[in-house]
Order: C-alpha cells, then sequence, then structure tokens
C-alpha cells in the first residue's frame, strides 16, 4: 500500500470522496463531529502525496491562529509539512507589507491598534458625548460595515442599532471622520488590511499575477463565517483559477453580526462544475444527542442529518435531560451539585463545561460553583468579577462602604450602579452597551437576593470573598464559558444554564432571521456535548414579578413523551446530573 493509498485508509466513505476531490471548485458540507479538520488534512496530505499540490503552491485558510497551527501539526505529521496555513488577516498582511512599498513607493501603514480611541477622537471633534461602552460599539460598526463590504448609504439603509441619543445620519458621519483621522495618521485597521489587498490585486496587473502563480490550490475551513471583505479577498486570489476547497456548516453560523454571511456556503454548489460532499456521520456525541441536534435543526436551510456512530454509554442514563426550577439562585446551585456529584462519581473536571448565553449569567453560577467546592475556569472568558465594569461597581461601593453610607443595601447599589450608566430598562439590541447593562444588573441582582437588612460593609466583603474564590491556583476545573466560546470545542458533560425566552432566544432577536441565529447557536452548544446533555431554566428571578416562559426551543430538544424534571430549592432532581 503506497503513501497515498494509506492516508485514504484512514478515512470512512464520506470523508474518503472529499479527499479524493481534488480539482475544481470542492463543497465539504461538514456537520457537527463529523471529522472535519481530519477530512481536510487528509485531502490536502493526499493531494501532496498524489503530486496534484505542490507543497509550495498550497493555502489553507483559517479564522483563527490556533486553528492554523493545528492544521499546520496535523499536516506535518501526515507527511506534508511546510504548507501555508494562516488566517484571512494574516496572510493578507505579509502580502500588503510585501507589495505596498513596490506599488505606493513607500513602507506600508501601519495597524491602528485601537479604534475606539480614533472613534473618541472623531465623536469629540463632532461634539458628541459618548460613554465608552458607546464608543465599543461605534468601533464595532465600523467592522460590520467594512467586512460586509458596505458603502454609507447601504449601512443607513440597513436598520442597524444605534446608541441612544444618535441617529444614523450621525453615526455615518461619525465613521466618515474616523477614516478621515485614519488616514492623517497613516494607519489602517485590521478592515482595511483585507480590502487593500484585495484592491491592490485586482487593481494591478503585476501583483494579481505574482499572488495567483505563487498559491494555486486553496481550502477554506468555516466557511460559513466568511464575509463578503473575505469573498472579495478570496475571489481576488484565486482571479480565473476554481482549484479552491470550502467546508463549513451552515447550522453552524453564528457570528452574523460581524458580517458572516453563510449565503456563500448555501451557493457554493451553484458554481459551474462544482463537487458537493456531506459529511453526516457523528463520531462525537451519543445518539440521544444527536438525535435532539437533528430535530433542533429540522426544515432550516442547509441544514445535514446527522448519524451517530456512538450509542449511549449507558442506556439507562438519558444522554439529554431538561430540568426547571424556581429561580436563577437555585438553578445555579441546582447545577453546582449536579456537577459536584458527577466528580465524586469519578468524572475528571475537565470533562464537564457549563455553557450561558451572556457573561453576566456566570456571576451566580460562579458563586454556586465555590460554595460547592468545585474548582472553575472560564477558559477563553473573562471571570465575572474580572470583568472591568463590575470591577468599578466594587470600588465605588468600597467606598460607599469606607465613608459609611447609611441607606438601604438595594438603593446605595442602585445609587453607585447608576453613576456607571446602569439604567431601569435593557438598551435595545446587542453591543458593548447591552453586555455593561447585563454585568451591572446582575451584580444588582446579588444586592436584592442579599438576606434582609444586609449591611454595605458586609457585602462588599462578600463580594470580595467571592472575588478570591475566583482566584484559585490553576488545577484541573470545570469549564464556564458562553455558547459563541464554546464554538470549536467539546466536552463528554455538558449543561446549558438559562434555557428560557430572553435568554435563548436573546431578548433582542426580534427579527426571524435573529431568531434563527439564537437556533443555530443553541446548535452549537448541543453539540459539543459528548456523553451527556443537561439544559435546564428558571421561573424567575426573585425578588422582581413576573414568570419567565421555557425557550422555544426546549420543546424540541426533549425525547417526544419526555416531561420536563421539576426541582425543589435543594435541586434534589438534578443532584445526580
Amino acid at each position: 500500500m503506497t503513501e497515498a493509498e494509506r492516508l485514504l485508509d484512514a478515512l470512512d466513505d464520506q470523508q474518503r470522496q472529499a479527499a479524493e476531490s481534488l480539482a475544481g471548485p470542492v463543497c465539504v458540507l461538514a456537520g457537527a463531529g463529523t471529522g472535519k479538520t481530519r477530512t481536510i488534512t487528509h485531502r490536502i496530505a493526499y493531494g501532496v502525496a498524489t503530486g496534484v499540490f505542490p507543497p509550495k503552491r498550497v493555502m489553507a485558510l483559517t479564522f483563527t491562529t490556533r486553528a492554523a497551527g493545528e492544521l499546520r501539526s496535523r499536516l506535518a505529521a501526515l507527511g506534508a509539512p511546510g504548507i501555508a496555513a494562516r488566517t484571512f488577516h494574516s496572510a493578507a498582511l505579509a502580502q500588503l507589507n510585501h507589495f505596498w512599498p513596490q506599488v505606493i513607493g513607500t513602507p506600508a501603514p501601519s495597524i491602528l491598534d485601537s479604534k475606539a480611541r480614533t472613534v473618541a477622537r472623531a465623536a469629540e471633534v463632532l461634539r458628541m458625548r459618548l460613554p465608552t461602552a458607546a464608543l465599543k460599539d461605534l468601533a464595532a460598526e465600523i467592522e460590520f460595515r467594512k467586512a460586509s463590504a458596505m458603502g454609507y448609504d447601504e449601512y443607513a439603509a440597513a436598520g442597524r442599532p444605534v446608541p441612544e441619543g444618535l441617529d444614523v445620519d450621525a453615526v455615518v458621519n461619525l465613521q466618515q471622520l474616523y477614516e478621515t483621522l485614519k488616514d492623517e495618521q497613516r494607519q489602517i485597521d485590521f478592515e482595511d488590511v483585507l480590502l487593500a489587498t484585495a484592491g491592490m490585486i485586482e487593481s494591478e496587473p503585476q501583483v494579481a499575477t505574482e499572488v495567483q502563480e505563487q498559491y494555486r490550490f486553496f481550502t477554506v475551513d468555516e466557511y460559513q463565517d466568511v464575509s463578503p471583505a473575505q469573498q472579495a479577498l478570496l475571489t481576488a486570489w484565486l482571479g480565473e483559477h476554481s482549484d479552491v476547497c470550502v467546508v463549513g456548516d451552515a447550522s453552524q453560523t453564528i457570528y452574523s453580526f460581524a458580517g458572516a454571511q453563510a449565503e456563500h456556503l448555501l451557493r457554493f454548489g451553484e458554481r459551474p462544475g462544482a463537487s458537493v460532499v456531506r459529511l453526516e456521520h457523528n463520531y462525537r456525541s451519543v445518539e440521544g444527542v444527536v438525535r435532539s441536534a437533528n430535530a433542533l435543526m429540522t426544515g432550516r436551510r442547509g441544514a445535514l442529518t446527522l448519524t451517530a456512530v456512538r450509542r449511549a454509554i449507558d442506556p439507562r442514563d438519558p444522554a439529554v435531560q431538561t430540568r426547571v426550577f424556581e429561580s436563577d439562585v437555585e438553578e445555579a446551585q441546582g447545577i453546582a451539585q449536579a456537577v459536584a456529584a458527577q466528580l465524586a462519581g469519578g468524572t475528571p473536571p475537565a470533562s464537564i463545561a457549563v455553557l450561558v448565553r451572556i457573561n453576566a449569567q456566570s456571576a451566580l453560577l460562579e458563586q454556586a460553583f465555590a460554595a460547592a467546592g468545585v474548582p472553575v475556569t472560564t477558559g477563553r472568558g473573562v471571570r465575572y468579577f474580572e470583568q472591568p465594569v463590575v470591577r468599578k461597581a466594587v470600588e465605588l461601593l468600597r467606598a460607599a462602604a469606607a465613608a459609611r453610607v447609611d441607606e438601604p443595601l438595594v438603593k446605595t447599589v442602585s445609587d453607585a450602579l447608576r453613576q456607571l450608566g446602569h439604567t431601569h430598562h435593557a438598551p435595545d439590541g446587542p453591543g458593548e452597551q447591552r453586555t455593561q447593562w447585563e454585568l451591572l444588573d446582575a451584580l444588582g441582582t446579588l444586592a436584592e437576593q442579599a438576606p434582609a437588612g444586609t449591611p454595605l460593609a458586609a457585602f462588599v466583603t462578600d463580594l470580595a470573598e467571592r472575588a478570591a474564590a475566583q482566584h484559585e491556583p490553576a488545577r484541573a476545573a470545570v469549564t464556564l464559558m458562553t455558547l459563541h466560546g464554546a464554538k470549536g470545542l467539546e466536552w463528554p458533560v455538558v449543561f446549558i444554564a438559562g434555557c428560557s425566552e430572553g435568554l435563548l432566544p436573546i431578548a433582542y432577536a426580534k427579527t426571524p432571521a435573529a431568531v434563527e441565529e439564537e437556533r443555530r447557536l443553541l446548535y452549537v452548544g448541543v453539540t459539543r456535548a459528548r456523553d451527556r446533555l443537561r439544559l435546564s431554566w428558571s421561573r424567575s428571578a426573585p425578588p422582581r414579578p413576573g414568570e419567565r416562559r421555557p425557550s422555544r426551543f426546549l420543546a424540541e430538544l426533549t425525547p417526544p413523551g419526555a416531561p420536563l424534571g421539576t426541582s425543589s430549592a435543594r435541586a434534589r432532581a438534578v443532584a445526580h446530573g
């Protein structure tokens, strides 16, 4: 058996079909847990081993440096070292730095290190008084417009959210001034790197010839996340050639807010001569989890139907369970007790993840884990008490306690939160302003849930103890992170907290398209679980009035005929996970 044959022998029939499709445009629709990375690395290695792909002319594109590094390592192990595996931005920046002096005659501009600072200068010139969170949101809007390759008129007509007190014309004026100030500083931002590189290739025949001769065979991972600006650059790189393999899953499109458009993936098969291969054998999750994942996406455009290769590790233990609690506090305690029971039963901490929709949910969970003696890591996220706005709030409360402010605890905390911009009603739409509101609101909830008569000094001490409990030395720990942060990861046991209307889908998801993105986000969370998936929600967040409703998605995830479990204050129903 030749080396090339051995490469194919390691794949299943679907993966092998993808690996053997070396010529022309190829689309690999790869469902969650179907061996996507294995398939594309074996395809590239097979192309090299058969002589179809000259190694120096292959470019593998990813969205993170971590993913690029993993591709390089796997390719080297498969006998294909030296393959260029890079992010879109790093590949474009290298080309821009190389060609700019040749075309323009000067060194390439430096990269702007902070959009928010330049946005703040533009706001000052326009006499706009904006909080830091609003400046960050405006910087994000600049990124969205440029990644989406929108002109100002198109952006103005898109109905994007604007900070309170501004209208879309003011936002456009600020964006235009941002570009002027940036140009005066002879700087470019990260979106400019993509746009300028594509523009240089399109307008300079010599550049186009050199680039298109250097790289002839492209592979694009996570193609459902490609933005119009990235697609334009990929088109420029390809020129008249068509040797590109794109890999993705429309059901995992969760970055539309950043300009990602799954339409590129969904319509790729319409290209002349394109071949489409589907990977639907799921090697990650047991049958029950796969069944729930399929049910969640049934009938959605581009959805794949996964087939589970693995069976349940214990037929008596349901792979998917849903529990309802009376309050957020009880839900956090119930999850912590369930996790503690798993650990006591021998499950390693690193095998468990607890996923949430927003960072503010982590406050009660971190408290409950500390009380239960469960070690926790936030993975790639930031702990609740390390969030800058939370630290500022705690500093204000510490100062008030030192000044011996003699007012009811809830009023004192509310006053401090208002100094940081917290309002009674949440801001409309996503963004930094909404995130900071949620983080501060969670602190207000902690004050409301403190025992009656709790002095401010005691509350501040309690907050300090909670923060300190989260700074234990590094050790094996349960992962607590957002659903967005969990993409690309997996664990044997996954808990998803807060499966209620207002969180999943999030309250500001008001359009059908936004709700569908929330559905896909939950799908990503569900497919992170290998052996057990535990879903939960709470009826209310005392002492605030009003009962919550379960997420509209739960009925689809729960096996037919299975009732929702209920839990008492002691969370007995989930004590054993």
